[in-house]
């Protein structure tokens, strides 16, 4: 639906006539962004004038803003509930023939017939019943039925597979080639392009820029009508412009084809993990959260997935971080200059190489390029909105599953935007735009993918992890002896800790402790320009040069370690490995500097001003936001 609206075709006693190209009982809806529109006609329903009529009303309120539809999606659902009940209704010996004359009945005999053929039957009942709660003249045993529970969804048989980690890189393989290529040649084109209308290219002789300066104007190729044939009257290119290929190879000159912006959706969503239905319709709108400062380079979209009812509008945050799923194996072979291994790069990427089409078509869609037909529509420009290119995609580019069949034969992969979501979630193991039980039972507890797979991945993370921690080492420890030596000989125990016998003595006086050490010089550290004070994380004190820790500190250490363990039951292995496996071996590495007996006693006498604060640290309340 539109901001507050949309507009209805419906002749009769709501004071509404027929407008222009709307005739008969059509009801027209928008998207609540504006994006699109759709026509519902109801006057082909094959049921009686009275029912089509009153079915269509109860669509018009049932799709009227506020009443809780905000997509094309659902209002088109609705429809198909519509249409599906009354076909249904006409193939019975005595339909009925006015809203009045429905019965319980119908609508039980409406799910049967449709139960054993459907795995969607009970969500199909509940839209013709959401629907005729807005419908007016129902008997009270029909309005009694509609407020009964609907069916409980029924689950496919047959549990959804991921791809394994193989197939997974293959697949967003095949598209970052893709939108290598697309970007090679567009980028090579703009510049022949721009040399033209600057005079450092002369007019060619096969008139190849000056077609360029068309695709570029106008987003086609020049035309003209067929004065003969079964073709008549049609607009076909000009023959001149055929001697430098087909249409669809012309206009993509300048413009990604349907394949490359079906590559542009699979690596969209094979690298944020998002909804089809947000990834469609991603937005060429940002915000930079990195403030162009020169730190992680961050994009912020404003992205709306409906089905979230009031959380549907959501900020979509894309970094330029590499993904440490997609890329190789050795991420030394990731060229710093390859903009396609970070969600920030690849939509920088899209933004650039879609520019041109949308200012042609006026939309504020990422994903848009030329279909030269199809669907209906014609050719054109045109934004994505469904995920039919998906499997001929997959096709042209000859994917194949990991595994052949029972006669060894290779298998050609069913590519799904569905299955390339479920892959990354199963990878990542943290939701995406929906709740940790929604992740564990709608997705991953239906997903028969390779638990060994997923265990492997974990294990080389961990082992990541640690191999960081033991490069890295830990603060420097003062044991009760140094404490002791420096009462006489404070600048040789200084001296032994790289600092001076001032700094020396503030520390052991608690005037530089941080949480769990002291810090000696916080104006010096590697995590912070010279002179300017350190803002990083207490958590990186444990591998930072400037970090001293003091027996007094041990309570507080032993704390955090034993918290960090806990969390391992409430997070997933692969959640818990990458936000908590360094600070973890970093703390072990720690510990095991003292004696078992000192570990123990700290770990019984830790005060409760001890536990507040190390509350306050994990729960990052001390961190400098």
């Amino acid at each position: 639906m539109s901001p507050r609206g949309r507009r209805a075709s419906l002749p009769g006693p709501r004071g509404r006539t027929a407008r222009g190209l709307l005739d008969g009982l059509v009801v027209r809806c928008f998207a609540e962004d504006g994006s699109g529109s759709r026509d519902y006609p109801f006057a082909d329903l094959p049921v009686a004038p009275g029912l089509r009529r009153g079915l269509a009303e109860a669509f018009d309120r049932r799709t009227a803003p506020g009443a809780g539809l905000t997509s094309l999606d659902s209002t088109n659902n609705a429809y198909r509930a519509a249409l599906g009940f009354a076909r249904y209704l006409s193939a019975l010996a005595w339909p009925p023939t006015e809203l009045a004359h429905l019965l319980p009945e119908h609508l039980d005999g409406f799910f049967d017939s449709r139960k054993d053929q459907s795995t969607r039957a009970g969500e199909v009942l509940a839209d013709i019943k959401l629907l005729l709660r807005h419908a007016e003249g129902l008997s009270e045993t029909v309005v009694a039925k509609l407020r009964e529970a609907h069916p409980p969804r029924v689950r496919p048989q047959e549990p959804k597979q991921s791809y394994s980690q193989h197939e997974f890189k293959r697949i967003a393989d095949a598209a970052r080639a893709d939108l290598r290529a697309a970007a090679a040649r567009i980028r090579a084109n703009r510049e022949d392009l721009h040399r033209f209308r600057t005079g450092e290219l002369a007019p060619d002789k096969d008139r190849r820029l000056e077609l360029l300066d068309w695709v570029d104007r106008f987003g086609d190729v020049p035309r003209q009508l067929r004065p003969r044939g079964v073709r008549a009257g049609q607009d076909v290119a000009q023959s001149w412009v055929t001697r430098h290929g087909s249409v669809d190879e012309i206009v993509t000159w300048l413009h990604l084809s349907g394949m490359e912006f079906t590559a542009g959706t699979i690596l969209l969503t094979a690298m944020t993990g998002q909804n089809k239905s947000v990834v469609f319709k991603t937005p060429a709108v940002h915000h930079r959260a990195d403030g162009y400062t020169g730190q992680t380079p961050t994009a912020i979209l404003e992205a709306k997935k409906p089905r979230r009812g009031r959380r549907a509008h959501m900020s979509l945050a894309l970094s330029d971080l590499p993904d440490w799923i997609s890329i190789p194996s050795n991420p030394e072979e990731v060229s710093s200059r390859d903009e396609l291994h970070t969600p920030f790069g690849l939509y920088v990427l899209l933004h650039e190489l879609t520019s041109r089409s949308r200012e042609l078509t006026g939309t504020n869609r990422l994903l848009i390029g030329w279909v030269g037909r199809g669907g209906g529509v014609g050719r054109g420009l045109r934004q994505l909105a469904m995920d039919g290119w998906v499997p001929r995609w997959a096709d042209r580019h000859g994917l194949q599953a990991e595994k052949p069949d029972e006669e060894g034969k290779p298998v050609p992969l069913r590519l799904t935007l569905e299955l390339v979501r479920l892959t990354h979630l199963e990878l990542h193991q943290k939701p995406v735009a929906h709740t940790e039980q929604t992740l564990a039972t709608d997705y991953l507890a239906r997903n028969r993918g390779n638990l060994a797979e997923y265990q492997k991945v974990v294990a080389a993370a961990l082992k990541e992890e640690v191999a960081k921690a033991r490069v890295r080492g830990v603060m420097a420890v003062l044991t009760r002896a140094d404490l002791e030596r420096a009462g006489t000989d404070a600048e040789a125990v200084a001296t032994e800790y790289g600092i001076d016998a001032v700094t020396l003595k503030r520390m052991i006086a608690g005037e530089l402790d941080t949480v769990m050490n002291s810090c000696v010089d916080h104006r010096n550290g590697p995590h912070a320009p010279p002179g300017q004070p350190c803002r990083a994380s207490f958590m990186l004190c444990l591998g930072c040069p400037c970090a001293r820790a003091l027996p007094r500190h041990l309570p507080v250490q032993v704390l955090i370690h034993d918290r960090l363990a806990a969390r391992r039951a409430e997070l997933t292995p692969q959640q818990w490995t990458q936000r908590f496996a360094l600070v973890h071996t970093q703390l072990e590495d720690l510990l095991s500097r003292h004696d078992d007996v000192d570990v123990d006693d700290a770990r019984a006498n830790a005060t409760d001003a001890d536990r507040a604060v190390v509350t306050r640290f994990l729960n990052r309340e001390l961190d400098l936001r």
